[in-house]
């Protein structure tokens, strides 16, 4: 290839992105959500689409396609064209997915292009109220006291629920037996009765039976405070330097969408993030935004797919 022949080539890929960002999107937008209808992810796809496809001048119609933690519905968006007009909204368990589930039928990072994290789950460590314990160096000393005598619930093997509860037996270097339930209802029920003593588990579910004193919160499991509860220390801090256990939503193309459409994307969702009535309706489900750009989103993953892999190997889990 010659000299002016590339030139061309760069000539017409310019032209060509130039046009994607002046005309996308052309159609109504597909965004699946891996998961069924009324559970977080929904929530926040389902708080985000109305006004995001406004700033677009397309609807999004939200796909729910749930199954196999996320990963039916992941496969369909791998799978379709690279246009901009298929979006994926995932959580941490994507990037847990890549240790735990064999044969994956896709490669997140290579058959999908970040547009965006959305938005950082608020979750909390609380034990039952009848447990002697007011703090994480408290827990941490009654396990090393009485190893496999306490019990953490977790909302199913392999969910990030249960990876938390890993990552703080593995730091703290304590033995707890972890009982996995289907969904965090049921976890929840059975903690308030007594036949589990703590769990990690998203904040909505838990916090009104913490202010009602049926549960007792220790720390949330954020790397840093959360906005939606700043009085609660992190595990870090109340104990277990260095502990995160972050869940988050975040916004995926397939592979090979154009640049301008994916930064035409970011941007939109970007400055619907920084609008108050969006944040108080994700702050409803626990959730903070965070808008974080396509690259750095990409770094992330990469981080997250490294230390969940570490924790998956460690500890042996596998999925059900």
């Amino acid at each position: 290839m010659n000299f002016h022949t590339r030139k061309l080539i760069a000539a017409l890929l310019l032209c060509s992105g130039t046009a994607v960002a002046a005309d996308y999107p052309t159609k109504p937008i597909r965004l699946v959500v891996p998961f069924p209808a009324g559970g977080p992810v929904d929530i926040t796809a389902r708080t985000l689409a109305p006004r995001l496809g406004d700033a677009l001048g397309q609807r999004i119609l939200i796909d729910n396609r749930g199954g196999a933690g996320g990963v039916l519905g992941s496969e369909i968006v791998a799978k379709s064209p690279a246009d901009g007009h298929t979006l994926l909204l995932c959580t941490t368990g994507n990037a847990i997915n890549v240790s735990l589930v064999p044969n994956l039928p896709y490669d997140i990072r290579k058959d999908f292009a970040p547009v965006s994290m959305v938005a950082i789950i608020t979750s909390i460590l609380v034990v039952h109220p009848s447990l002697p314990v007011k703090s994480v160096k408290d827990l941490i000393s009654l396990a090393k006291a009485k190893p496999d005598a306490l019990s953490y619930a977790s909302t199913g093997n392999g969910a990030p629920t249960h990876l938390a509860g890993e990552l703080f037996k593995s730091m703290a270097g304590v033995k707890i037996v972890h009982v996995p339930y289907k969904g965090a209802a049921p976890a929840v029920i059975d903690l308030i009765s007594g036949h589990v003593q703590l769990s990690f588990i998203s904040a909505p579910g838990a916090m009104p039976h913490v202010q009602e004193k049926r549960l007792r919160v220790l720390a949330v499991t954020n790397s840093k405070r959360s906005v939606l509860l700043p009085e609660i220390p992190t595990i870090s801090e109340a104990g277990l330097k260095g502990y995160e256990s972050e869940g988050w939503h975040g916004l995926f193309t397939p592979a090979g969408t154009p640049r301008p459409a994916i930064d035409r994307l970011y941007k939109e969702i970007s400055t619907l993030l920084r609008d108050q009535k969006i944040s108080s309706l994700l702050a409803a489900g626990g959730a903070e935004p965070v808008g974080m750009p396509p690259d750095e989103f990409g770094k992330a993953l990469h981080r997250e797919i490294e230390k969940w892999a570490k924790v998956v190997k460690a500890s042996g889990m596998k999925m059900d």
